[in-house]
């Protein structure tokens, strides 16, 4: 048995990614790909090949410059994918739902990533990667992809480039796209924007459902699910939901399922990935614009901060940031200022 154990997990760590601090066993090795041939990464990774997809991947994390044009190159490819989001407050079971629901969807023969969001150090940057260890039933499958990512101090629940390796996992022909945010509060809401169905997840146990989650979380669900359900007051928690969406109807006309899982034993899982296919069919136009939008403004926002970062460490970024810590400009003059270079192009 332990000597099983063992296997799985060094062929799970030889399957999935880590962030910085971690080796990358698939980044490196025979891969025979040109470090700098865009067309040709692009196309290893849409064969379907592992290595080419894993030092992809390591590339958008690292923010290298040359998958910018890869990435490119494969949204073309991209729109197949079902994205589902999994969000929910801490301890809520996230994980283990996410490898009950991965189950389902291999026996319906389809072949599922995973991006696993967790909460990143303060020192290094690297994440503790807790979730690969409920995932480990899959790791001898070759038809599920599983990564973890850091949220490097990034709010909304996500990666900074989660949604980047969204559109390459997607042009690899994955079917389905889970991401599993990092534990949220009460306005981490960006998978909403991120995916085409968002399941959030509570549990019994936690307080009144509207305090435990708040409005933020509860008008982002497309799919309610009640984990843990062989606990004490779970039919309540249920109850509590189901009124809150009696009292708060979706303006789509979606009505928002309330269902219940023993994410441990497989239980409802099943009829999750039912409502979650019962959603997507029903996906309307502006769920895809706004979609769209987001990833507009979150590349844009990435590409402003790397060059304002890039400003900052120049000789007149030093020198401005001497003169905001004297008191002689504000925070404010020296961002006006930022945006009046990147309009005339004088941004490095």
């Amino acid at each position: 048995v332990a000597a099983k154990t063992e296997k799985k997990r060094s062929l799970l760590a030889s399957r999935t990614l880590s962030p910085r601090r971690h080796a990358d066993p698939d980044a490196a090795g025979d891969d025979p790909t040109p470090v700098d041939d865009a067309a040709a990464l692009a196309a290893a990774v849409r064969s379907g090949a592992l290595r080419p997809l894993a030092r992809l991947l390591r590339q958008v994390d690292d923010d290298d410059p040359r998958a910018g044009p890869v990435v490119d190159l494969l949204w073309r490819h991209g729109g197949r994918a079902s994205v589902v989001g999994v969000t929910g407050p801490p301890g809520a079971g996230k994980s283990t739902l996410v490898s009950a629901l991965v189950q389902v969807w291999r026996q319906r023969q389809l072949r599922v990533a995973v991006l696993a969001v967790d909460p990143s150090s303060p020192f290094t940057g690297g994440a503790l990667l807790g979730d690969r260890v409920r995932m480990m039933a899959h790791a001898e499958d070759p038809d599920v992809y599983v990564r973890s990512l850091a949220t490097r101090g990034a709010l909304g629940g996500l990666a900074p480039n989660t949604l980047d390796q969204v559109a390459v996992l997607d042009a690899a022909g994955f079917d389905v796209v889970l991401v599993e945010t990092v534990g949220v509060g009460q306005d981490e809401v960006d998978i909403v924007q991120a995916a085409h169905t968002t399941v959030v997840v509570a549990v019994p146990g936690l307080g009144d459902a509207v305090q435990a989650m708040k409005a933020g979380v509860l008008e982002i669900a497309d799919v309610f699910v009640v984990n843990k359900a062989d606990r004490p007051g779970a039919a309540e928690t249920a109850a509590d939901l189901r009124r809150l969406g009696r009292l708060a109807p979706r303006a789509d006309g979606w009505r928002v399922p309330v269902l219940s899982t023993v994410a441990s034993r497989g239980q409802g899982a099943e009829e999750v990935v039912d409502a979650v296919d019962r959603h997507r069919a029903a996906h309307t136009p502006d769920r895809g614009a706004a979609r769209a939008r987001f990833a507009v403004i979150q590349a844009a926002r990435r590409r402003h901060d790397a060059q304002v970062a890039a400003w900052l460490r120049s000789d007149a970024g030093r020198s401005a940031l001497v003169a905001v810590e004297a008191r002689s400009c504000s925070p404010g003059q020296v961002a006006d200022a930022l945006t009046d270079a990147k309009a005339t192009n004088e941004l490095p």
